[in-house]
């Protein structure tokens, strides 16, 4: 029978505290602090290697996936525990690597701890374009604000119409300022909110590029044949995801990405809050903006007729499908006296599964069940 030892990492920038456990051992064969450096994890491995199999593993965090593909390429299995599924006793108060590390290597020995999933390369690249994207929203946003409150605490308040119209930039342009240096404050900042408006509208024409290349443009034109969702939710669920199909489930998908009720029964009595918002945040929130759609139950908009060009009639009946079913289920609960931000939620939910069930090819199965 085959030798296996199993390694927990806690990994820092500069170091790794490792603990090494064999599979019968109730205490650490050994515990080493190395360098961070490849070339170090490499001479720690290398003896391990030569006397059987390896599994090593460490948390999920801002170091990425760079350990995990660089100990697979040695022979190593390597797992990313997730920090959300590990237990920590209520009364611990002591804290340090090396107890991480020893705790990583008794969930590895004893096959407990939920591994993340590990994109490819160049999916990681894709996603992390996207949230670079997200970013720069949220920084545009931040600028405007910035410029509106100025303008506010100076007296010059439009009145017009909606801010950052049209309009409203004409407006922006006719203001006269008292002083030099205020309008060179105004300049900064609208410069600045040009400059990523102009930056946003680039990375918007690559996302559209990159959703129509050769790798996602299939799985992105059958999402996009829903409502609600376009180049941009679309291609972020392909990359972010990978494959739907390790999700056994609508259900699970569901509970991936938080968006199902909290818990909280005993005996005979049983309490639901608000949804666990676990999982994948940046997809939970698409979705969640993409269900905003659906407040309103109409046909088709001639932009979705086009989106849906070219792909098979099943699709767009299922897709169909989804914008009824969903619209009804946003006018119910708020027909209930749910707030219209409880119904969205809700609705995002069950949008959820429906993409589930369009990129595992269960079309047929979910009609059924709907």
């Amino acid at each position: 029978m085959e030798r296996v030892c199993y390694v927990g990492m806690d990994v820092h920038k500069e170091t790794i505290d490792a603990v090494v456990m064999d599979l019968g051992g109730r205490e650490p064969r050994f515990e080493k602090r190395i360098s961070a450096h490849m070339s170090a994890v490499r001479r720690f491995f290398d003896p391990l290697l030569r006397e059987g199999a390896v599994v090593a593993g460490y948390e999920a965090g801002c170091l990425g996936f760079k350990l995990y593909r660089e100990l697979r390429g040695m022979g190593v299995r390597c797992v990313v525990i997730a920090p959300s599924s590990i237990a920590r006793a209520p009364g611990e108060r002591v804290k340090t690597d090396r107890r991480d590390a020893l705790m990583l290597a008794k969930l590895l020995r004893n096959g407990e701890g939920q591994a993340v999933h590990v994109p490819e390369p160049c999916d990681e690249a894709v996603r992390d374009y996207l949230r670079a994207r997200a970013d720069l929203k949220v920084e545009l946003k931040r600028y405007r604000q910035r410029l509106q409150h100025l303008l506010i605490r100076h007296g010059l308040v439009f009145v017009d119409g909606k801010n950052w119209t049209l309009r409203y930039r004409r407006w922006l342009g006719q203001q006269q300022f008292a002083h030099e240096a205020l309008k060179e404050t105004v300049d900064l900042y609208y410069g600045r909110i040009l400059e990523l408006e102009g930056r946003l509208v680039e990375m918007d024409q690559r996302i559209q590029e990159m959703a129509e290349g050769q790798r996602y443009g299939q799985a992105v034109g059958r999402l996009r044949c829903l409502r609600g969702i376009d180049y941009l939710t679309a291609l972020a669920l392909v990359a972010e995801i990978g494959d739907f199909r390790r999700f056994g489930s609508a259900e699970q998908f569901m509970a991936f990405l938080g968006l199902v009720p909290s818990e909280h029964s005993s005996g005979a009595t049983r309490r639901q809050g608000g949804i666990t918002k676990t999982g994948n945040r940046h997809i939970r929130r698409l979705l969640v903006e993409a269900s905003w759609h659906y407040r309103y139950s109409r046909p088709p908009s001639a932009g979705l007729r086009r989106r849906r060009e070219g792909q098979s009639e099943q699709v767009v009946v299922y897709a169909d499908r989804a914008m009824r079913r969903l619209a009804k289920k946003f006018h119910r609960l708020v027909g209930r006296g749910k707030s219209s931000q409880v119904a969205v939620t809700a609705a995002a939910r069950e949008l959820a599964g429906f993409v589930w069930g369009l990129m595992v090819g269960k079309i047929e199965l979910h009609e059924q069940a709907a």
